[in-house]
This record gives structure tokens, sequence and C-alpha cells, in this order.
């Protein structure tokens, strides 16, 4: 099953949009492409210039295979162009295919950089959300009827009985823990220093605190100093090679 850009504007124009309003569920978000990138800004373009598909639409969804292979500017312009459109991830995995590796990889740390690095680069071009495709897999990394086996974040093992949180899991715990619905990103501005291997993006939530995440992928260790404000001044921090930090402070405006 596959849609082209004009059939998925049609549908939801004459028929999905329509149908949801007129049975009391019109407060539905639709989300349209639901594909890679490498589709944008095009689909978006295709379905949004019809007035009547675009009134239905909310968002934007996106998949993460191809992302090392297409340039992050699909985003900026897809927003530039769609800003009252939220884009959002919806599926991602480690997939062997790709990885060349065990289907399932226990505690292998470099699938956790992979999702930080992913995420952190999605949050910091207008990305809203970052969905696994899956909650919990077996040992073999199913079931799945079409022996699709993929890595996940938490795995488990029917025959001893135990889960198994991987480090997956826990790179995405700095997002999903410390940055909560609500949040709003703000910019970061380097003053000195352009390191490729360090990563931050920084959120401002509930309550005027700041969460500035950080990731560095090299094999030195990095120290990094972020100002928060004229009255707190500076914090401070070496972050370790290979690793992924969350700092909270307050935001005094």
């Amino acid at each position: 099953m596959g849609w082209t850009p004009e059939q998925q504007r049609d549908f939801i124009a004459n028929d999905l949009g329509p149908a949801l309003e007129e049975n009391g569920f019109g407060d539905v978000k639709i989300m349209i492409l639901d594909d890679q990138r490498i589709f944008l800004p095009y689909w978006a373009d295709k379905v949004l210039s019809n007035s009547t598909a675009a009134k239905y639409v909310s968002g934007i969804a996106i998949h993460w295979y191809e992302d090392p292979f297409i340039p992050i500017l699909a985003l900026d312009s897809t927003h530039d162009k769609f800003p009252d459109k939220f884009i959002f991830g919806t599926e991602a995995c480690i997939e062997p295919i790709i990885d060349k590796r065990d289907t399932v990889a226990l505690g292998d740390w470099s699938r956790a950089e992979r999702y930080a690095k992913d995420i952190l680069q999605d949050l910091q071009h207008w990305v809203t959300g970052w969905t696994d495709w899956n909650m919990a897999l077996d040992m073999q990394g199913g079931p799945n009827w079409v022996s699709n086996f993929v890595d996940s974040p938490v795995i488990v093992n029917k025959e001893k009985g135990e889960f198994y949180k991987q480090p997956m899991f826990y790179a995405m715990g700095h997002f999903s823990k410390f940055v909560p619905p609500g949040s709003v990103r703000v910019a970061m501005e380097a003053v000195s220093g352009d390191d490729k291997d360090l990563s931050c993006v920084t959120f401002l939530r509930e309550k005027q605190t700041l969460a500035i995440v950080c990731s560095n992928f090299g094999d030195a260790k990095i120290d990094v100093s972020f100002k928060v404000d004229d009255i707190q001044g500076y914090l401070f921090y070496s972050l370790p090679p290979h690793s992924i930090a969350t700092f909270i402070c307050n935001y005094i405006p």
C-alpha cells in the first residue's frame, strides 16, 4: 500500500477530514507523509497547497531511517513554509539491514548514541516529538509476522522471566523524563569553540526551569560552559567521551 501526495491530499480533503468532522471527531490530529524526510518539503507542498486538505491537517510525520543521508535543511525549509504545522517523528528503530550487526545487541552503547544524535538533531530543527517503533521486544527482536526483527530499548527474556533496559532506553530518558510536554525549545548561542562531537539542546520548562541536554560523541572529553543568565552566571561541566548529560537549572527572566 502506498500514497502519492496527490492521493493523500484528495483523500484528506474529500473523505477523511469531512468524515471525522461529521462524526464528532474533528479534534483528531491528522499528520501527513509518515515517511522519510527526503520527501520534504515536496510532499507538504502538494498536500497543503489545497486549502481544504490543509484545514484538516495538524502536522507532518517523519521516519528516521534515511536521516544520515538526507540534509537536515529539509526540516527547516518545511517549517519555514508551514510554521502552523508541527513536525513529529513517528517511527525509529535499529534495523540490522542498516546497522550490519546483531539484531539485538544487549548493552550496545553505540546504538544509544545513534538515538541521542538523531533526537538532538530533530529537536534542534523544529521536530516536536520522537517515537520509538517498539515498547519492548523479545530476545530475537520480535515477534514480527514478516520476520522483520529489530532491536529495542527494552528486551524481554521470556525464558528467564527477565527484562533488560538497554542503553537506548536511558538515551531516550534524557528527553522523556527531563523535557515534559509543554516545554519550549529556546535558542542556544555558541560564543566560542566549534566542536563537531558536541550536540546540545535547551528547553524552557514549567516553573521557569531550563533543561539542557548535551551529548559528546567523540573520543575525548569536552569542557563546556553555559551562561544561564546575568544573575546566576555560568554552569561548567566536563563531558566524558561518548556520554549524554542533562542539566536542570532555574531560569530568572
